[in-house]
């Protein structure tokens, strides 16, 4: 008898699920991304010297987000009615702790972002600083590989910032689309 009640409860909760999202008027962040840009989007990334090789993750994960998070399509900058430019700005890395000795264990990474967006009604920029702690290693070797990918994490971070940026400037665009 528990079986058969549990079997048929489930879809219930999600149906009732459904309607309290629904009624409280949820929407994904995805439909407030879509307000802020039109449908194709260019996408250009300026390669730092201090880092140049960080640049195609940027790039790569910049253009993934265009497609899975916007529903975009990214086109060349002829075609485009979004242009995204980013830019890496720099990471500053400052001790947290210190073993007994004095050699740094814990560092936090700042890692600094620009990005100008350029839309066909409006263009605007933002600066993002992520901010991220790592353990570090004594081999200097492993200190270089947790250095790159502590300012990977970072940028990651930064981008996760940016799209919640978007969406924010697309509820405002919806709020003033309804007055």
């Amino acid at each position: 008898m528990k079986k058969s009640f549990l079997r048929n409860s489930v879809p219930l909760w999600a149906i009732i699920a459904f309607f309290v999202l629904a009624g409280c008027g949820y929407k994904p962040s995805s439909h407030y991304i879509s307000k802020a840009f039109d449908d194709t989007v260019y996408v250009d990334v300026l390669v730092s010297p201090s880092e140049p090789e960080n640049a195609v993750y940027v790039n790569d994960a910049l253009r993934n987000m265009v497609i899975s998070r916007f529903g975009g399509k990214v086109v060349p900058k002829a075609e485009a009615k979004t242009i995204i430019v980013a830019s890496y700005d720099g990471t500053s890395f400052n001790p947290v702790s210190y073993d007994g000795n004095g050699y740094i264990t814990r560092y936090r990474a700042n890692v600094r972002m620009k990005f100008q967006i350029q839309t066909s009604k409006k263009s605007y920029q933002r600066s993002i600083t992520s901010t991220i702690e790592e353990n570090i290693n004594a081999s200097s070797t492993l200190s270089s590989a947790l250095r790159i990918e502590a300012i990977r994490v970072g940028m990651a971070r930064a981008l996760d910032q940016f799209l919640a940026y978007v969406a924010a400037q697309g509820a405002l665009k919806e709020k003033d689309d309804t007055k």
